[in-house]
Parts: structure tokens; sequence; C-alpha cells
């Protein structure tokens, strides 16, 4: 890996890191100055809590939940933003709305709240824009997050009472929705060739000897010699 691709990539972790690090910065607030976080959540339908479409996904009901986002924000965040540095912000703000208007309409009756909609929008991104981009750094980046967070598959379908699939699902939904729109918006990474790659390089030792052929004597003596060897 070269340096620039190594700066990218302590880049996108130090954006990542910096994102997640004022999430734990508001819950910290919330519970040492006692702030009704859960005023900042999503209640589906009621026009006066309009705004948690936005807030959602800045508040945690507790350390605990926060903490079980905090990895898969971390991990997909920087694959996000090392991979795709022209779709990066659209992708996020898909995510971001998508899974907090899905559940204002569609949310069951409850207080809806957390980042997990958002996590599960750039997992999806990153499995479908490897599938449509089909290049080797799109496709690792699908894998790493598929090997580590591949139950978000499920996850995005009803199990725990307690746990908003709905943002899970809608969150998916523009991801999916955003690797379609813009997979082309970022350039491939440039294939790296090699010597022996390229057309028209002989190899050192044998030249072009094997473009030559038998001039007309050659050949006559080669066929005078089968002959012989045929009558004995």
């Amino acid at each position: 890996m070269n340096v620039m691709q190594s700066y990218s990539v302590s880049r996108a972790i130090t954006i990542s890191v910096c994102m997640v690090a004022l999430l734990w910065v508001i819950q910290s607030a919330g519970v040492l100055f006692d702030l009704p976080l859960g005023r900042l959540g999503i209640v589906p339908l009621e026009t006066g809590r309009w705004y948690g479409i936005f807030s959602a996904p800045l508040v945690h009901g507790s350390y605990e939940h926060l903490f079980n986002n905090t990895m898969p924000l971390l991990v997909l965040g920087s694959a996000l933003v090392y991979g795709y540095p022209k779709s990066r912000i659209r992708v996020l703000l898909a995510c971001w709305l998508a899974s907090g208007i899905g559940v204002w309409v569609f949310g069951r009756d409850a207080v809806h709240l957390g980042a997990s909609g958002v996590s599960h929008g750039l997992f999806f991104f990153l499995f479908f824009v490897a599938i449509f981009r089909r290049d080797g750094r799109s496709v690792g980046l699908m894998m790493i997050a598929f090997f580590l967070y591949g139950g978000m598959v499920m996850s995005i379908f009803p199990r725990d009472p307690a746990i908003s699939f709905e943002s899970h699902f809608f969150g998916a939904l523009g991801g999916v929705v955003s690797a379609i729109l813009w997979w082309r918006r970022d350039p491939k990474p440039m294939l790296k060739r090699y010597s022996w790659e390229t057309d028209g390089g002989d190899d050192p030792l044998i030249g072009d000897l094997w473009q030559q052929k038998l001039s007309p004597q050659n050949s006559t003596d080669a066929e005078g010699d089968n002959r012989h060897h045929g009558k004995s």
C-alpha cells in the first residue's frame, strides 16, 4: 500500500472516530446534566416531533445502546469515507433521511432513536454497490463489511419488540437506492499492470525466435532427412 492510500485510510478512520465521538459526547452530556434526550427521538405521525427525523440518530437510550452501534459505525463509516469519496455525503444523508422518514410514516407507536438505521444503510450500500461496480476495492470493502456485520441482512425484519426494525429496514432501503443512483459517481481505482502483461513484450531469452519461419532450403533438408529416416 503506497503512502497516499495509507493517508486516505487513516483520514477515513479519523473522520469516523470524530463522528462517533460526537455521539458519545451527546450521550454523556445527557447523563451528566439529566437532559431529556428522548425528546429528540421519532414519534411516528406526530407532527410536533417531525424534527426527530434529523435528530434521532444522534441520541441513544443508554450507553449499552450506543456501545452496540459504535463499532458498526466506525467500520462501515470508514469504509464509506475511504472507498467512495465523491458520493459519501450523499449516501450518508440518504440513509439518514430514509431511515427517519420511513420510521416517522410507518413506524410503530413508540419513541424510536439511535443510529442503527444509518449503520444498516451503510452496510447495504457497501454490499450492493460492490455488486454493481465489481472492482477490487469495492469488493474488498464489501467482504469486510459482510464478514463483520452480515447479520444485518436479518435484522431488517422484526425480531425483538424493543428494537426498531423499522429504522433498520428503511435505512437499508436508503442504502440500496443510493447504490443504484450513485454507483458510477466514484471512479474505479486504476489497475496496476506488470511488464509481463503488456502486449509486445518478448521473452528476454527467446526473443522473436518463435516468429521466424524455416527457409526453403531448411525445409527441403528437413524433408530429405525425414525421407531418409523413413527408408531405414
